[in-house]
């Protein structure tokens, strides 16, 4: 889940910095209430190392250790929150650096939501064929939910499909269905697999968002085929603000305009960017 600029100590190192100097300015460089701050911070650490060393022992089934684990980790909570309530500048101190790293982090998962995660993009022998079979023309994808399999799904998904764009009714067509393992890895090898389900040619692939994992797919089929893919989609039912946050948050949401945004930021030339279909 981690952004590249994490792995370098500098950014890391101004990120603390500036943390600590805001802190200092609030608090107007109290030692006492930082110190306060210190003693809630290694509390809590031996606090949770208590509570972890106890539950290893109960799933242990060590009957014994858990009772003294247990002991000194009632012990530590006591302690804990005494020293809380006793100097509570502790946990304000601890409260603002808290926030502060949650908002970087924040910030830093919004803007990384919108980049191609794919450190490369693999297409088995099947996927391939179907791609081979669409060289004669424009490839169409049709963006489905892989919870939805029936064959009468993927009739009425073609349906709407070919109704909302108007494309003829031979017109040959893959259905692209991603399924979202790890929201927060967001680095991941796509493995693109062609399967054949109710007669229908099916691309399938695990990636840590919808959007971004259709992005990437598209400008591999593109380099690949030389042609220029086209994605057809569905309108998200439900507020746009909350399907926004499920994608930030789970991957999934606001499929179609962010896919075509994550396009545009990945391929800046129009004439060389995958099309976009909303219905």
């Amino acid at each position: 889940m981690a952004p590249a600029w994490a792995k370098a100590v500098r950014p890391l190192v101004l990120v603390f910095t500036l943390i600590g100097f805001l802190i200092t300015w609030l608090f107007e460089a109290d030692v006492d209430a930082q110190g306060g701050a210190y003693a809630t911070g290694v509390l809590v650490l031996m606090t949770s190392a208590a509570v972890a060393v106890t539950l290893s022992a109960r799933r242990l089934q060590q009957r014994k250790r858990t009772i003294g684990f247990g002991v000194i980790t009632v012990l530590f909570l006591y302690t804990t929150v005494a020293n809380i309530f006793e100097r509570p500048e502790g946990i304000r101190i601890a409260g603002f650096f808290i926030l502060g790293i949650i908002s970087i982090s924040l910030l830093s998962r919004v803007l990384r939501s919108f980049e191609l995660h794919a450190t490369h993009v693999r297409l088995d022998t099947q996927a391939l064929e179907f791609l081979a079979e669409n060289l004669t023309g424009p490839i169409g994808i049709i963006a489905h939910e892989p919870l939805r399999q029936s064959a009468d799904a993927y009739r009425r998904k073609l349906a709407s499909a070919t109704e909302a764009s108007h494309f003829p009714a031979d017109y040959q067509t893959l259905f692209l269905e991603v399924t979202v393992d790890d929201s927060s890895d967001f680095e991941t090898a796509l493995e693109v697999r062609g399967v054949v389900r109710h007669g229908f040619a099916v691309l399938e692939v695990h990636g840590p968002g919808v959007p971004n994992t259709i992005a990437s797919v598209l400008l591999h089929i593109r380099d690949v085929t030389g042609l220029m893919p086209h994605v057809y989609f569905r309108w998200t039912e439900g507020n746009p603000a909350v399907n926004l946050l499920r994608f930030l948050v789970l991957g999934e949401g606001e499929i179609a305009p962010v896919t075509r945004e994550i396009l545009r930021e990945a391929e800046p030339d129009v004439t060389k960017r995958p099309w976009v279909h909303v219905g």
